[in-house]
């Protein structure tokens, strides 16, 4: 049984913690461990919405948690769906989503309350992700647009990360402790008035995995809120960790399927607000790839060789996307 219960309220919570998982169960004990400790002092409820987890992730959370509400999904609903579910049971005033791989510092909660109360202007905000190893992670961005997308997947983002131009899609160029109003932020963290979502909507269930919480942002900031970066909140996160592992030479399976909805939620994305800009984005990609791999078609070694059957895959996988999405039209049965 866990000892550090948080306070919660009989009436309405000033916070509610919003956490999904699926087959995550050491690291959302760690997670459930850090909220406990963030949530002294103050009127917190936390949901935990289970995506259908085969490791007993529900079972730990019962036995270890019993403070924690448990919602059990009976398939994978995604990130977006899977936080509907726990918008609609939420009684906070305000709303924090929490990633299962992220970890609160103890003034983290209170910290975003003080923060939030005094600007009612604000809709969304998140603040500084960093890695295990402190290291910074992308964590107030610009929203998607061809040229930011050409500058990301050919790698001059990441070669010029100081560069407004080069670097505008996620501000490398700007110094991270430095807060600032932005377009976007990850959902690894971040908290919302509650009063917002129900106003203007939950996020959009077609998305199954990815932009959902770019499409959020975008709808909350054309109400006429804020979207904000305060790095003084600082939250630990697995994810970037694990997404910096070194390349395998050939796409593995998982890599290709996580392309792939990346893909279709990218052209969901654009024909919603952009409309025909779907296509653009479809050919940039398509024929950035197949650039990439003619460069390689010609060199000798394994590793050259196996950059062509990638991009090939990849050019593949994005013209697959558009096929099962109806050019950005409508989400192919879910769960992906």
């Amino acid at each position: 049984m866990h000892s550090d219960t948080p306070e919660t309220a009989s009436t309405s919570p000033s916070i509610s913690i919003l956490i999904v998982s699926f087959n995550t169960k050491d690291v959302l004990r760690e997670c459930l461990q850090s909220v406990a400790l963030s949530s002294k002092g103050l009127a917190v409820e936390t949901i935990v919405v289970d995506n259908h987890s085969k490791d007993d992730s529900v079972g730990m959370v019962r036995d270890e948690f019993p403070w924690v509400r448990v919602i059990e999904s009976h398939e994978n609903l995604g990130f977006g769906r899977a936080n509907n579910l726990a918008f609609e049971a939420a009684r906070g005033r305000y709303i924090v989503l929490l990633n299962s791989d992220a970890f609160l510092q103890a003034n983290t909660l209170s910290l975003s309350l003080q923060k939030m109360q005094a600007d009612p202007a604000v809709g969304l905000a998140s603040g500084r992700l960093v890695g295990r190893d402190g290291i910074l992670q992308p964590s107030a961005r610009m929203f998607p647009s061809p040229t930011r997308q050409l500058l990301v997947i050919s790698g001059l983002a990441d070669k010029y990360p100081k560069s407004r131009f080069f670097g505008q899609a996620d501000r490398t160029w700007a110094d991270p402790m430095q807060a600032a109003e932005v377009d976007w932020v990850p959902g690894a963290y971040s908290i919302i008035p509650a009063s917002i979502l129900h106003e203007h909507g939950f996020f959009d269930p077609r998305f199954f995995l990815y932009y959902e919480e770019v499409d959020l942002c975008l709808r909350i900031q054309n109400a006429g809120f804020k979207i904000m970066y305060w790095p003084e909140i600082c939250v630990v996160h697995v994810g970037g960790e694990s997404s910096r592992q070194v390349k395998t030479v050939e796409m593995s399976q998982t890599g290709a399927q996580l392309s792939l909805w990346r893909m279709r939620s990218t052209l969901m994305y654009y024909r919603k607000h952009s409309g025909s800009m779907a296509a653009t984005v479809r050919w940039l990609e398509e024929i950035w790839y197949m650039l990439r791999g003619w460069r390689n078609r010609f060199r000798a070694s394994e590793t050259a060789q196996a950059e062509v059957r990638n991009q090939a895959r990849l050019a593949a996988l994005m013209s697959k996307a558009w096929v099962e999405t109806d050019g950005g039209r409508t989400s192919p049965p879910q769960p992906w």
